[in-house]
């Protein structure tokens, strides 16, 4: 019997059915029938999320997550993932008020960095992603050093995100503002990129740069996939 996944989702829509979709498929392509792990999805209402960092008020956005968690874990979730990278700014509190595990995205992130044997990565996402620490003191743990782009290119990473990507609008101009990004990080020493939001995927694809891209949404999905399989 599959362990149950808890998804902490709506932040936003579009990545949330990410999850859910590689998870589902992923299990019939690769073990070619329909008996994939029963998915419990509790989708924040997401305007919340938005105004709670903006406001820098961390602490509401612990305590609305960690009672999400909870109803998961009440509604019999065997294990609990946060499914967006900014969120884990809270991870070790919200991992804190409930008796199931919680699947950590920046563990399975820096997990997949080293088996490409990379040291130094750049990471794109939204500005708290990009400017606090929280990524950067965890990767820094397993021997990863993590490149940001310039203060006027974080910006326009994050507009492009809140602006577009989490209402499903795909612009090639943006792609090609991303690109261009990237390529800057691999200039200053980038092995690889993160792409640390999980709706930048939607843009930029592996195809569009000549750098390992790690698509935290696949990787992380994949992660909680292969635990609930797992015996």
């Amino acid at each position: 019997m599959h362990k149950t996944i808890g998804i902490l989702g709506g932040m936003s829509p579009e990545s949330t059915v990410a999850y859910y979709e590689y998870i589902t498929r992923t299990y019939t392509d690769r073990f070619g029938d329909y008996g994939y792990p029963e998915i419990l999805i509790y989708s924040v209402s997401f305007q919340t999320y938005v105004d709670w960092p903006r406001e820098d008020r961390w602490d509401l956005v612990a305590e609305g997550l960690s009672k999400a968690a909870r109803r998961l874990a009440g509604a019999g979730a065997d294990f609990v993932l946060i499914a967006t990278n900014t969120m884990h700014i809270v991870f070790d509190e919200v991992e804190a008020s409930v008796n199931v595990p919680m699947l950590s995205l920046l563990d399975a992130v820096g997990e997949a960095v080293r088996q490409r044997h990379i040291d130094t990565v750049g990471l794109l996402g939204t500005a708290f992603t990009m400017e606090k620490l929280f990524y950067r003191e965890r990767l820094a743990e397993k021997g990863i050093a993590v490149l940001v782009p310039d203060s006027a290119d974080r910006t326009l990473v994050n507009d492009v995100i809140y602006d577009e990507l989490v209402s499903g609008e795909i612009r090639d101009a943006s792609r090609d503002t991303f690109v261009r990004i990237i390529n800057d990080l691999m200039g200053r020493g980038a092995e690889g990129v993160i792409l640390g939001c999980t709706e930048i995927p939607l843009l930029v694809r592996k195809e569009d740069v000549g750098i390992p891209l790690f698509d935290t949404t696949e990787i992380h999905a994949e992660a909680a996939l292969r635990y609930a399989v797992e015996k």
